[in-house]
């Protein structure tokens, strides 16, 4: 970053799956978020010249012998520090406070009951309670010398701390979830108040200094993308435009696992709304040749995300001046991926733009949104001029209908699954529900189900619809579909697919679930 990087958060990653959550919430208050491992040193953490530090969750026990490497020389840098959940434990470990057990478990909501701080300004006008979210076994049971106590919830008699040079603050709720009240007026108060952070993480400032990164990486040579149609891709052809003109080339790779007329659709959506122009390859019976009789979802998603690269290379040939490979990956794609190095997150699954590249790699790559959430990427898109039609366009899977389509893939339960899917989008169109679901979709089940057709028995495939409602797509809740909608849509599907015997209507959240079955 060229010119919004003077005032920055960076936030170390102890392994908690809320942690982009924080970045996230920390760059709609204006401020540029970075997160790091915890295992960072202090001199490459001083690089990175932050104005505040935060401590994120984490599933371990700061007690425990498998708690994540931490430099403690990290507290001498003289800046703030807020520990949240863990990271607040963490403090109060290494000031030679005391974390225990907690006798009973504390996950939820939780009344929080705080004293007058800085920062807690502001919040709940003249009342001291507000409703926070919980998740913690263990708690801080006695505080560390030149700290106090400015907060208690029902089971955490210290549920916040702030050191007396207001140097070093602790909360053991999550001000990052929407579950907490005014969270996000916490985190403002730390990140403007008191790291004196000035708000220059705007869509113009953004768009300004990616653009300035592409040309400074690029220089005079060429880029090849692998555009979809989707929005991250859509930003970055966007972008890559911008900054180098005619020296971007776009293939839009046909892979066989487009839903219903899409490559037909996204060659008209771009050339008309970007005005590229598209080298169009059809490699659908490579990619289906490669997945024969795979079924585990993560070899799947690595033998798409290869292929890909493969069909890149091969193209790229064709046009040989180029020399760098472009890619719409962003944020969520790194965290469920693990993909930061040292990040102690679990990995939920591979994308393709991220697990699935070779270990040589023929051409550098050019990411500009990587370090950008969906709706960031939604926002530049708008100030870059993009029509509603393909910013508003639902997420779609880098593997497309190969993570739809549980099991084994074939050419005929393509397209069943087609079919379900454009029923399914026809009708939210139709029902004027389509802008009000984040991400919707129909599923391919592999399982074979009884029903009946006139009088005659049918024994064919399950069909589940799933439509979620998300602001950062790393939680995401059911959209609530009146019974009637459902009824219509699973009717037109068994009537008009004979190879379709029921219908089902997926309910999870994410968490547990996520938001793709794979």
């Amino acid at each position: 970053m060229h010119k919004i990087d003077q005032d920055k958060i960076v936030i170390l990653d102890f392994g908690s799956q809320y942690t982009q959550l924080i970045a996230r919430r920390i760059r709609e208050i204006g401020v540029l978020s970075e997160i790091v491992s915890c295992e960072i040193s202090p001199k490459e953490l001083l690089k990175l010249n932050p104005r505040g530090i935060i401590f994120s969750g984490g599933p371990e026990s700061v007690n425990s012998k498998f708690k994540p490497k931490f430099n403690s020389k990290i507290l001498e840098i003289n800046r703030p520090i807020l520990g949240i959940c863990y990271g607040m434990q963490l403090l109060a470990n290494q000031h030679k406070g005391k974390v225990d057990l907690s006798a009973k478990r504390e996950f939820g909501h939780s009344e929080l009951a705080f004293n007058k701080n800085i920062l807690f300004k502001g919040v709940n006008g003249k009342k001291t309670k507000i409703d926070v979210w919980m998740s913690h076994g263990d708690k801080v049971v006695k505080l560390p010398k030149q700290f106090k106590k400015i907060a208690s919830s029902t089971n955490s008699k210290i549920a916040a701390f702030a050191s007396n040079d207001k140097q070093r603050f602790g909360v053991q709720f999550h001000p990052e979830v929407s579950h907490t009240d005014q969270g996000q007026k916490i985190l403002s108060n730390f990140a403007l108040d008191i790291c004196g952070c000035k708000k220059n993480w705007t869509s113009k400032n953004i768009i300004d200094d990616l653009v300035q990164n592409i040309k400074d990486q690029v220089g005079n040579k060429h880029v090849l993308l692998g555009i979809s149609g989707g929005v991250d891709s859509s930003v970055v052809a966007a972008l890559i435009s911008k900054a180098i003109g005619k020296r971007l080339h776009c293939i839009f790779v046909d892979n066989g696992l487009l839903r219903k007329d899409e490559s037909i659709q996204v060659n008209r959506d771009l050339k008309k709304g970007l005005g590229l122009k598209i080298t169009t390859v059809n490699a659908e019976d490579i990619f289906l040749k490669k997945l024969k009789g795979k079924t585990d979802p993560e070899e799947k998603r690595k033998i798409i995300g290869r292929t890909f690269i493969d069909v890149f290379s091969k193209e790229a040939k064709k046009i040989k001046s180029i020399d760098f490979l472009a890619q719409g990956t962003i944020y969520p794609d790194y965290i469920e991926s693990a993909g930061k190095k040292g990040g102690k997150a679990h990995v939920i699954k591979s994308h393709h733009n991220v697990g699935g590249l070779p270990e040589k790699l023929k051409f550098p790559l050019v990411e500009p949104l990587k370090f950008l959430f969906k709706d960031e990427v939604r926002k530049i898109g708008r100030n870059l001029g993009l029509p509603a039609y393909l910013i508003e366009r639902h997420p779609f899977p880098g593997p497309g209908l190969g993570v739809r389509l549980l099991g084994a893939i074939d050419k005929s339960k393509l397209e069943i699954l087609r079919e379900a899917d454009a029923i399914f989008m026809e009708e939210l169109i139709k029902q004027k529900l389509y802008n009000k679901i984040s991400q919707a979709y129909a599923a391919f089940l592999p399982v074979k189900s009884v029903g009946v057709v006139g009088d005659a028995r049918r024994y064919e495939y399950v069909i589940a619809l799933r439509a979620v409602v998300t602001l950062d797509f790393m939680t995401a809740n059911v959209f609530p579909f009146k019974q009637e909608f459902l009824n219509h849509v699973s009717t037109r599907i068994m009537n008009e697919i004979d190879k379709v015997s029921r219908v089902v209507y997926d309910i999870s959240s994410k968490p547990p679930a996520t938001i793709e079955w794979e």
